[in-house]
């Protein structure tokens, strides 16, 4: 049996070349800078605009659990038309979420807020998206490395976008309305350009099209649903692992990063400062993204799985054990989180596209991310809480425990024949 990837990458290699890989690295640039214009300040905006901790922490939910709402969408355009449109649409969503929050920041009216946050979670959607996109215009042996090398792309955006937030905030100011809803002008921008990218320039052939060739049919005869596509992978011990090690890392990630520019901001540390914590974290996240490709093709996904574990322990250790005023070893611990997630994200999505049949692999995929955003965007809930009531220490323990069911499946499945 031929692999999708294969097929896929045989065709699109035969027509384009490296094109469709290119456009992806340049799209998510682009959205880099879109992501983390917004993200950088956006807890922060609802700290503002509501006076509450709790409620900066439900605003950041938002945004995560419409990133969720929409990965099976997406992943259902994915496999009827193409991951191109899949991209564009997320894009264009994310476009008018943006614009949503400048209308709540001008007009004081929080459901619009919230709903232009949720909206702006399907960028976040689309980048994780275009992981899968890479790997199916991938030469064969290399599909953790190309997927890597789209979001190692991500790297030069989104450290760029939060080191935007004071000349956002200029720009907030000097349009009338509340500066830290400035860089949200550029994170409209920015998804513009990226949906139009994708719309105009990048061709992908549809997913389903892929299964259908790996299976050696003139069409797909079977769509399998969210819910069997998961219930297939929690069968397979292997499987299994990559989807919670994507879930998890996500869970971990989200719900310790979007509070630490909370609680720095309490501290009465710089806008300039939270912007620089939140620049490594991302680094961190996707700048190693490379090696953790090249380690997950050589060394294999289960053990860059099991270096994301101990990765995310050490962050959490010094984030338990160090106050979180210190300017030093914060962002350390931002930085070693976001090298986690990446380990954790890279070895899993890796594992799970690795680990079932052609027919299941988009639906899980899309069934996945969607899993993995309500969990995180739960995570994100929980945390203005926890913060509230135990501070940092506090949360970084709960994110230690969010850990132990991937430590326990991935020892099941080394005991697995």
């Amino acid at each position: 049996m031929t692999d999708p990837v294969t097929v896929g990458a045989k065709r699109l290699s035969r027509h384009h070349g490296w094109v469709p890989l290119s456009i992806l690295i340049v799209n998510q640039l682009l959205a880099g800078v879109g992501v983390a214009s917004g993200i950088a300040v956006g807890g922060i905006l609802a700290r503002e605009l509501t006076g509450t901790v709790t409620l900066a922490g439900l605003a950041q939910t938002s945004s995560v659990l419409g990133a969720g709402l929409v990965a099976i969408p997406m992943a259902r355009l994915a496999v009827t038309v193409g991951r191109h449109w899949a991209l564009a649409s997320g894009y264009a969503f994310a476009f008018l979420g943006a614009l949503l929050v400048l209308a709540a920041a001008i007009t004081g009216i929080l459901p619009l807020l919230f709903l232009g946050l949720g909206a702006f979670g399907a960028a976040s959607a689309s980048g994780l998206q275009a992981r899968f996109a890479a790997t199916e215009v991938a030469s064969p042996g290399y599909e953790a490395r190309s997927m890597s090398l789209v979001l190692w792309a991500t790297t030069l955006g989104s450290v760029a976008g939060p080191n935007l937030s004071t000349l956002g905030a200029e720009l907030g100011a000097s349009l009338g309305f509340e500066p830290l809803a400035g860089p949200f002008v550029f994170s409209a921008v920015a998804f513009a350009a990226s949906a139009l990218l994708a719309a105009v320039l990048l061709r992908t052939p549809p997913a389903g099209r892929l299964a259908a060739d790996a299976a050696g049919e003139a069409e797909v005869t079977t769509r399998v649903r969210t819910v069997e596509a998961l219930r297939i992978a929690m069968r397979s011990p292997r499987a299994a692992v990559g989807v919670v090690a994507i879930i998890c890392s996500h869970t971990v990630m989200v719900g310790v990063m979007v509070m630490t520019p909370v609680t720095m901001h309490e501290h009465g540390l710089s806008l300039s400062l939270q912007a620089l914590v939140i620049s490594i974290h991302i680094l961190g996240m996707y700048g190693a993204s490379p090696l953790m490709g090249w380690l997950a093709d050589r060394w294999g996904s289960g053990r860059v799985i099991a270096l994301a574990v101990v990765i995310f322990t050490a962050a959490a250790v010094i984030g338990i054990t160090v106050p979180s005023d210190n300017m030093i070893a914060v962002p350390i611990a931002l930085g070693l989180l976001g090298l986690g997630w990446s380990a954790g994200m890279i070895g899993g999505s890796a594992q799970l596209t690795e680990s079932v049949e052609p027919a299941v692999r988009v639906p899980l995929q899309g069934a996945t991310d969607a899993a993995m955003n309500l969990a995180a965007a739960a995570s994100a809930a929980v945390a203005g809480v926890i913060l509230a009531w135990g501070g940092f220490p506090a949360l970084n323990a709960l994110a230690l425990l969010v850990l132990v069911p991937l430590v326990v499946l991935g020892v099941r499945a080394q005991r697995a024949p």
